[in-house]
This record gives structure tokens, C-alpha cells and sequence, in this order.
């Protein structure tokens, strides 16, 4: 049992960039805890099992995937400062992705972890966008997107100064904002280059095993380098006195002191545990075994993001490939005239979303998966979830289910109705409820706050941010983010 009370570093979460935080801070010799309020790691990214079947929950794709040799990228950076060797997460790249836009897909653009593809295709669909597309792309990449102090721009307003075909523009901008936007239609900038460069300069990978593989290491990297976690056990209050963060009192009422505080909770959901502090709607019940034990509610914070998300999950008994599907990794589609990326009017919106077929990464020969995986998320409006009794929430979870399937197959090809119901093995939906139960992040929100904190610095002067509100994003970008953050404000400093 742990019995430290006092640290030279607390970290509040078992996210990806509390993990990394915690790693690189323990390899330097810093006394670590991260304190987990739920019994998984892995925050936004993790797995869970139903029946003996495991279902990886968060991560489609690990993005910035680059091959050995190629230097000075997010993976790479994050390899060396986590000392993880490449074959560790045994990355295996996508075949190859769309987007597909229109009632049945009628546009599209194929790209590949060959960003010439993607190039290719933008040319040939779109000929008189071809010199704003390269001029785009040279803004993409000498823009200085991990800056702590920069200007938030409108990535539409600069986006529209190289392209000026709103199709294109929309198809760009729909995989970018459901991989990675906190905001409603437009983004900033920063984000925006993050993103894109994240999924079409660099590209998509996929442990075999999924993402247990990534959370295996990395706990093990931190075990070896001597950092403690206490799991099932969250922080509820942050005490303060005299501009800094003094104590932190624990789910289980125990106290506990540390030189520094590093949360990766979120920016509103680390204000509401500050001593105070007002704490927003939408905080669920720390020791709820099911969801409908505390109904979460909407939160009214001024920085919380307002939309989030419905994933269903189909397991087949063959192949995706056995039955048509065995040729895109990822399909982002939306069958409107404009892509709109906002908090639906109903419930769920199933215009657009994002199909991941797990399956279908190269995986190398006689290697695939046992069973075929067809996910697929669509924009969710987290209030109507959060108001449901269980009865008319199990209703509305069938209900939506079908019809986020229904929508997604108009993108890939024609399978008969008799021919996928026999090959269905079983099926699961999480929703903004789910999210907001096992992650704590108010609304269901998986983007966090719509206005980031690069710098991760708070009105307390040992208090500080890392993760998905401080503006790093994917799950690399998560990890990078715990490190900046932990080298900044702790290393550096002596």
C-alpha cells in the first residue's frame, strides 16, 4: 500500500499525458504519483471488456506515424524523451483512407501515409485548387505549431486565402475536426496544423494489438523508472493558499502534499476541484458502477466544449475484406452541401462521421485479426443522453444505432442486409454519458475545452495543465504534451 504523503510531483490522471509527464519526470529522479479516479489507464484512450472481448475505446489510429530514420517529428521526439524503442509499439501502417463526401460518397479523396497521394488526388479532383493546395501546405509546414505564446488565427479565414472551393475546403477540414477539434465549424489555426500535418503529412498506425499495447508500455516504462499511481483513487479538492496549490484532498479524504500538481484532466474540470472554486455541472459520481447510479448534466462552464460523440461497434465473424470492405482503414464522410461540425439539434447527427475498420491495416502476412471490427462515430448532442431515464436510454441507444449504421454503409460498398446480419457476431454503443462516466470530462466532451492553454500555466504558480486543454492532440500529441509540460515548468527549472 502506498503511504507517501507528500511528493515532489502530484499528477491528477492516468491519460496518456499524465502517463508520459509521469515518465519523463520519474527518469529524472522526481518523487511521482499519479492519482487515477477510475481502475483503467489510458483517460480518453483505453479498452474495456464485455464477456471476455476486448473493445478498444478512443484510438482509430495512432497518427504522426513516420518510418525509422525520418527525424525531427512529434513520434519521434517522443520516442527519445520516453526512451521507447520503435518496435515497443510495433506500429503497423494503414492501407489506405477516404474521404468521401456526398449522399453516397460521389467525391472523394484517397490518401495514404504517402502525403504525394493525397496531393495527387487534390489535383486531379480539384485542378484549379491545385496552387492554393501547395500554397496551404507550405503555410502547414513552417507554421511554428508548438509555440506556447501564439495568436489564435481562424483556420478557415486562412485555409480561404489558398482554397476558394468551399467543397474542398469542407473535405479537408472534416477529418482534421473529427480528430481533433474542441470548436464548432472553424478552429484555430495552431490546431488545425497540428492535426493536418498529424494525419496527412505524417500518417496512421495501429498496434496489432491495439492500444493496450501503447498503455503495456508506457506503464511499464514508468513502473521501471520508480513512479507510483494510485488507481481507484481521485483527487476531489485542490487546496490553495497564497497563489499556489498547497495540499490535494483525495476521494478517500486523505491529504496529500506536493511541490508541484500537474493536471490532465481538463481545464474546467481542474477548476472545479480548486478550493472555492465553482464546480461546474456535469461532474459524475467518483464510485458509480453503472451509468444510470448518478445521471451526469450539462455543464455551463464558459470553456467547455459543447458537443461529443456516439461510436457503435459491430464485431463480424469474417473478414471485412470477405464481405467487400477490406479496402479503406478510415472513411470520413458527410452527405451534405457543407459540412457542418457542431452540437446537433438532435440527438445524434448522422449527416457526417468517421468509419474505422481496424481490420484493415498491414498488419504483414498470416497476421490478421480474429474477428472483423466495424466502428463508426458520429456528433452527439450530450443533453438529451444526459436527461434519459435508463429505459428510454436503452431505447435511444437502438434506436441510434441503426440509424448511425444505416448512414455509414451509404459509404462503403453494398453488402446484402441478410449477408451482414449473419455475419454480426455482437454489437456495442458508447455515448456523451458513457464518455462523461468513465473519463470525467464534463459534457461528454473527448476535445476538452474549446480555448486552450499552450503554456499550461494556471493562477497558481506550482498548478499546471498538460493534455488535450493544453492544446497538444492524438495520442502522440497527448504524450508530447506531458512531457513540454514536465520539462518546461519542472525540469528546466531545476
Amino acid at each position: 500500500m502506498n503511504t507517501r504523503s507528500h511528493y515532489d510531483v502530484a499528477i491528477i490522471g492516468a491519460g496518456m499525458s499524465g502517463l508520459a509527464a509521469g515518465i519523463r519526470l520519474a527518469h529524472f529522479g522526481r518523487k511521482v504519483c499519479i492519482f487515477e479516479r477510475h481502475n483503467a489507464v489510458g483517460g480518453l484512450n483505453s479498452f474495456y471488456s464485455i464477456a471476455g472481448r476486448r473493445y478498444d475505446v478512443g484510438l482509430h489510429a495512432m497518427t504522426n506515424f513516420v518510418r525509422p530514420g525520418v527525424k525531427g517529428t512529434p513520434l519521434t521526439k517522443l520516442l527519445r524523451q520516453l526512451r521507447i524503442e520503435r518496435d515497443e509499439f510495433a506500429l503497423c501502417e494503414q492501407k489506405q483512407s477516404r474521404i468521401a463526401f456526398g449522399p453516397r460518397g460521389e467525391t472523394s479523396l484517397r490518401f495514404t501515409n504517402d502525403f504525394e497521394v493525397l496531393a495527387g488526388e487534390v489535383a486531379a479532383k480539384f485542378p484549379a485548387q491545385t496552387d492554393g493546395f501547395r500554397r496551404l501546405i507550405e503555410q502547414v509546414r513552417t507554421w511554428d505549431d508548438v509555440s506556447l505564446i501564439a495568436v489564435p488565427e481562424s483556420a478557415r479565414a486562412i485555409v480561404r486565402r489558398h482554397i476558394s472551393d468551399p467543397l474542398l475546403e469542407d473535405m479537408l477540414f472534416c477529418p482534421v475536426m473529427y480528430y481533433g477539434s474542441a470548436s464548432e465549424r472553424d478552429m484555430e489555426f495552431g490546431q488545425f496544423v497540428i492535426m493536418f500535418k498529424a494525419l496527412f503529412l505524417e500518417g496512421f498506425a495501429r498496434p496489432f494489438e491495439g492500444v493496450r499495447v501503447v498503455i503495456r508500455v508506457l506503464l511499464e516504462k514508468y513502473r521501471s523508472a520508480g513512479g507510483e499511481r494510485r488507481m481507484k483513487c481521485g483527487v476531489q479538492r485542490i487546496v490553495t493558499q497564497a497563489g499556489r496549490a498547497t495540499a490535494l484532498i483525495l476521494d478517500d479524504g486523505a491529504e496529500v502534499t506536493a511541490d508541484h500538481v500537474i493536471s490532465s484532466i481538463g481545464a474546467p474540470e481542474t477548476e472545479a476541484l480548486l478550493e472555492g472554486g465553482r464546480r461546474p455541472l456535469g461532474a459524475v459520481g467518483s464510485n458509480a458502477d453503472s451509468e444510470n447510479e448518478r445521471r451526469p448534466e450539462v455543464a455551463v462552464h464558459p470553456n467547455t466544449g459543447r458537443h461529443s460523440f456516439v461510436e457503435t461497434i459491430t464485431i463480424l465473424n469474417c473478414q471485412p475484406a470477405d464481405i467487400g470492405w477490406g479496402d479503406d482503414t478510415i472513411i470520413f464522410f458527410n452527405d451534405s452541401p457543407r459540412f457542418d461540425y457542431a452540437c446537433p439539434a438532435d440527438d445524434v447527427d448522422v449527416r457526417s462521421g468517421v468509419i474505422c475498420i481496424p481490420n484493415n491495416f498491414e498488419f504483414g502476412p498470416e497476421r490478421e485479426l480474429p474477428e472483423g471490427i466495424f466502428r463508426v462515430t458520429c456528433l452527439a448532442n450530450p443533453a438529451p443522453w444526459f436527461a434519459m431515464t435508463e429505459d428510454a436510454y436503452r431505447e435511444a441507444k437502438r434506436v441510434w444505432f441503426a440509424r448511425v449504421q444505416a448512414s455509414a454503409r451509404r459509404f462503403v460498398p453494398p453488402v446484402d442486409d441478410l449477408v451482414l446480419t449473419r455475419a454480426v457476431v455482437t454489437t456495442d454503443m458508447f455515448t456523451p454519458r458513457t464518455i462523461a462516466k468513465f473519463t470525467g470530462h464534463f459534457n461528454g466532451a473527448i476535445y476538452g475545452a474549446p480555448r486552450k492553454i499552450r503554456d499550461g500555466r494556471t493562477p497558481y504558480s506550482n498548478l499546471y495543465l498538460c493534455g488535450t486543454d493544453q492544446g497538444f492532440l492524438g495520442i502522440v500529441g497527448a504524450m508530447l504534451s506531458g512531457i513540454s509540460m514536465a520539462n518546461y515548468h519542472i525540469l528546466q527549472k531545476g
